[in-house]
């Protein structure tokens, strides 16, 4: 007789239930949130697993990899769309959201997810980490931008380099502005220094990596670009062909029908924000250069018609077409339609 369980993960415990191929509750029991724990409920040899599912989260990455390695069949379930599945219980509870996840493994209800391989999470923490210091970095400009203004002081067109020069030199006749701003300037400091140790380490990586060479071969493409979505693809084979990209990343529009209404709206914005906002700059560089390229010309004939914001979104969109096919070929971007063609 096969068997499936559910995993609700908590940060504590996570609820299992096990039901079997009819749909009757075979055990029923919450332990730590660990692999230790899990293992020892569903190595059990009294089970025949066919299928384990659990919720994408903070945990599920640790805890697939766990539970994989011992050759069970864990999943891990899109987290929209088993919000949606188990929206329809009256009570929500840790126990019944387990109960909820193993039918939905039994009765094939599920939309499976990618986990990242260990490598790509690696990567993936170094840019959100970058992203991070230089965001809080750029906070601390623009606070001692406006509260200096407060006080008739105005720091204007200064780059990075010379910015906290520009602040002494403001407040250089007030003492009780320095005694203010010096914390700030501290931290400042040591921000863009580790963001610097950050961007080094990004740069080595991409240097060393075959593919994110070929990847920024392409107009607009930079080494955060090429590595952001070397990282959230991670195995190019995961998708069926190169046009499916876009619609993983939320870049595609999305539609409405129910009966004689049929509305297509803006795109889903679902799936990964910082691939697809990375995406979206790449597009608004390549439209800022003066470098033509037949993408380039395919995008400025959407503007025209449809305006210049339509036109990045088709644009950030294709360039996530393009990037997954030079990827999976081994090739790099082509000018001209000539070359392609040739």
């Amino acid at each position: 007789m096969d068997h499936f369980a559910g995993l609700d993960v908590s940060v504590k415990g996570t609820s299992v239930c096990i039901v079997d191929d009819t749909g009757k509750i075979v055990r029923e029991v919450k332990v730590a949130s660990g692999p230790d724990a899990l293992l020892a409920v569903l190595t059990n040899p009294a089970y025949c697993f066919k299928r384990i599912g659990l919720e994408a989260g903070p945990l599920s990455q640790w805890l697939y990899s766990a539970l994989a390695e011992v050759g069970l069949p864990v999943i891990c379930v899109e987290t929209r769309h088993m919000r949606a599945a188990l929206k329809a219980q009256i009570n929500k509870t840790d126990r019944n959201d387990a109960r909820g996840i193993a039918q939905m493994m039994r009765a094939g209800l599920y939309r499976p997810v990618h986990v990242k391989t260990l490598r790509s999470q690696t990567i993936r923490m170094l840019l959100t980490h970058r992203k991070l210091l230089q965001s809080k970095a750029i906070a601390i400009d623009n606070d001692l931008r406006g509260t200096l203004r407060n006080f008739g002081l105005k720091v204007g067109m200064v780059g990075t380099v010379k910015f906290e020069a520009r602040i002494k030199e403001l407040v250089e006749n007030l003492p009780d502005l320095a005694v203010l701003v010096e914390p700030l300037l501290i931290v400042r400091r040591a921000l863009r220094e580790q963001l610097g140790i950050l961007h080094r380490r990004l740069l080595a990586i991409v240097r060393d990596d075959e593919v994110c060479r070929r990847l920024m071969t392409v107009p607009g493409v930079g080494p955060v670009v090429a590595l952001t979505y070397r990282a959230t693809v991670d195995v190019p084979a995961r998708f069926r062909n190169s046009k499916a990209v876009g619609a993983v990343f939320g870049l595609t529009p999305a539609k409405y029908q129910s009966g004689e209404i049929n509305r297509t709206g803006a795109i889903s914005r679902c799936g990964d924000d910082m691939m697809r906002v990375m995406l979206y700059e790449a597009a608004q560089s390549m439209l800022r250069t003066n470098k033509w390229s037949w993408l380039k010309a395919w995008a400025m004939k959407i503007a025209r018609h449809r305006g210049m914001k339509k036109a990045i979104v088709a644009l950030a969109r294709r360039l996530a077409v393009i990037m997954h096919r030079i990827w999976v070929n081994g090739t790099e971007f082509r000018w001209t339609r000539e070359v392609a063609a040739a």
